[in-house]
Parts: C-alpha cells; structure tokens; sequence
C-alpha cells in the first residue's frame, strides 16, 4: 500500500516540482493549495491525472486541515505554503503576517493534535533569508537571525514558533533553509524568470541597484532531492542548510541567461540590460553554509548553473503555454516600495 504524504503549496513553483519527484518515488501525494495569484494549475499537468495524486483546495490556516489530516493519514507533512515575494512584502506585510505566521501556527495545532496518535513528521521549509545579509564567509544552521524584508521577518518568526512547539511538544518537526532556487514552474515575478520572459517578449532587463547583490543558487529538482533525502534520514527537531555553495552576483545571473538565449533565439533589439532603483533594506549577500547536510545525509548539488540554467531556459521555450495561466499584471508589475 502506497504511503500518503501532503505538500501544502504545491501548485507553487518549489512544491510541484516536489511533488512530481515524490510520485517519480511510489508515493501518493495529497496536495493542499489556497489556488492564489502564483498558484499555477499547468505545474501539475504532468500528474494530475495521476492515481497518486489528489488536490485540495484549502488554506493550512483553514479548519479542516485537522480533518484532512485525519483522513489521509500522512507519513510526512512537507510545507511549502507561504506567500514568498520580497517586493510584495514590502507593499504589503498583512498577507504575509497571515500566511507565514497565523495560518502556519494553526497548521501547528492541528499537526499537534495529530502526531500524539500517528507516526509523522513535518518538514517546514524556510528560507535563508531568516540570517540577513551574509557579508563575509556563510552563515551555519546555529547563526544568528537578522531578517531585513517583512517577508524575511514572518519566515524568521514561524522558524521560532516551530522551535518553540518541537521544545514543548516534542513535536517531530524538521526546518530547512534553503538558498535561492531556479528551474521549471517558477513564477516570472521572480527574477530568473522574469529576464527568461522579457527575453521573450523583448523587453529590457531591469536589474535592482548596480547589480552586485550576490545570491546563491540551487536548481529546484536538487532542492527536491534534499527535502526527500531529509524526509527518509533528517534528526527530527533538527534544521538543515540546503545550498550549492555556488553564489553569484545578479550581473552575472543576467549575463548567464543572455548566453543561453542567443544559442536558441535572435535578441530582439529592447532586450538590454538597464538599472532600476534598489529596493528598500535590500540585502547585499546570501551564503548557507551546508557542510551538515552533506556530512550527515550525504547530499550534494547534482546541477550546476551553467547546465540548470540552461535547462531553465529550454523548459520556458518549450511551455510558453505556461504564461497563459498567469495574468499579465502579475508578471509586469514592478513592487517593492517604489514606483
């Protein structure tokens, strides 16, 4: 009999590329998702008729997730459910004060409730922007939180009520951090994305500042084969840094990506780099340190940028269908506090 496990949020960018590896693994895969603005239906195209896959339409601060919980039984609970763009924090905190921090304790209390008469676990997955602005070398599961984006603040402050729960509940929770992920299904709001869409549709390439703020990246199918790595063999009560040790600047991103292009398609001529005003509290540097994961559970990176974005690149080409699921104001809007 196949082994249920929920992703909340898995018609997002991160949470159906999970689930399409799950199914890949012999799971049956129940997937809970409010259906919001970055929720895509055309991520799941290629299981939704699966007999291992079922969707949910529900939010985790909703309460019928004890009912779901109940009924489906999982092995493990993975999730993804957040509101997660910076820029969009930055116009508007609320949502992401609901989201990440209500909607997540009620999950908490229901997951409480449950784990006490089933053998689970839950697998939160953060962000490395809960340890802010990494100037210098990488920031260890044990460093210290500086969040600068209301975004950053409310994924900081679910990691603590978490903590919190697995120290007086002794709840079988796992935290991941992970560094900034690219590949298929990932909304064009996003940066790699986005340039992928302007090239398209020629258009010029905005760039945040002077194009220094450095990142770190991760294709999303390695992410999901961490998670599921942490899932099989993670401590419980423990946190674990996912990173590919690979950082690179924005400039160089974009760079990257105009390579790629030109060996599939003739630039148009909008298509140009050009600089727009930063964002507020806009951090420099982000840098995991992820010797834990690869010590303990043996996992390393399997993609690296130039073969990832590559990938990337050829997966957007060959499903411009995708954009026709999005509306058009989400993709072109600019955000983040300025006009």
């Amino acid at each position: 009999m196949l082994k249920n496990i929920i992703v909340t949020g898995g018609l997002g960018f991160i949470g159906s590329n999970l689930i399409d590896t799950l199914i890949k693994k012999n799971y049956k895969v129940i997937n809970i998702d409010k259906a919001t603005y970055s929720s895509n239906f055309y991520n799941t195209k290629n299981f939704k008729s699966s007999k291992n896959y079922k969707f949910i339409k529900c939010d985790i601060g909703d309460k019928k997730i004890k009912k779901i919980l109940f009924r489906f039984k999982p092995k493990c609970i993975f999730n993804l459910a957040a509101e997660t763009h910076v820029d969009r924090s930055i116009d508007n905190s609320k949502k992401f004060i609901n989201s990440n921090i209500i909607a997540v304790t009620n999950l908490l209390e229901n997951f409480k409730q449950f784990s006490k008469k089933f053998s689970t676990k839950l697998i939160h997955v953060s962000t490395d922007e809960v340890f802010g602005d990494i100037l210098q070398g990488r920031s260890t599961e044990k460093y210290p939180y500086r969040p600068s984006s209301p975004y950053a603040a409310s994924k900081a402050a679910a990691d603590h009520i978490i903590n919190s729960y697995i120290r007086t509940y002794k709840l079988p929770i796992i935290i991941t951090h992970c560094c900034n992920n690219y590949g298929p299904n990932q909304h064009p709001e996003k940066f790699i994305p986005k340039l992928i869409y302007n090239i398209f549709n020629n258009r010029p390439l905005p760039i945040y500042g002077k194009g220094i703020n450095s990142r770190e990246w991760i294709f999303v199918k390695d992410h999901c084969d961490a998670l599921f790595k942490i899932f099989k063999k993670g401590q419980l009560g423990q946190s674990y840094n996912i990173g590919s040790n690979k950082n690179l600047s924005n400039i160089e991103v974009c760079k990257n990506i105009l390579k790629v292009s030109k060996k599939y398609i003739s630039l148009k001529n909008k298509v140009k780099i050009f600089y727009v005003k930063d964002r507020p509290g806009h951090d420099i540097r982000y840098a995991l340190d992820s010797r834990k994961i690869k010590k303990e559970l043996k996992f390393r990176p399997s993609t690296n940028f130039k073969n990832g974005i590559k990938l990337t690149f050829e997966w957007y080409m060959n499903n411009k269908s995708y954009y026709k699921f999005l509306s058009r104001k989400d993709i072109l809007s600019r955000l983040g506090g300025y006009d």
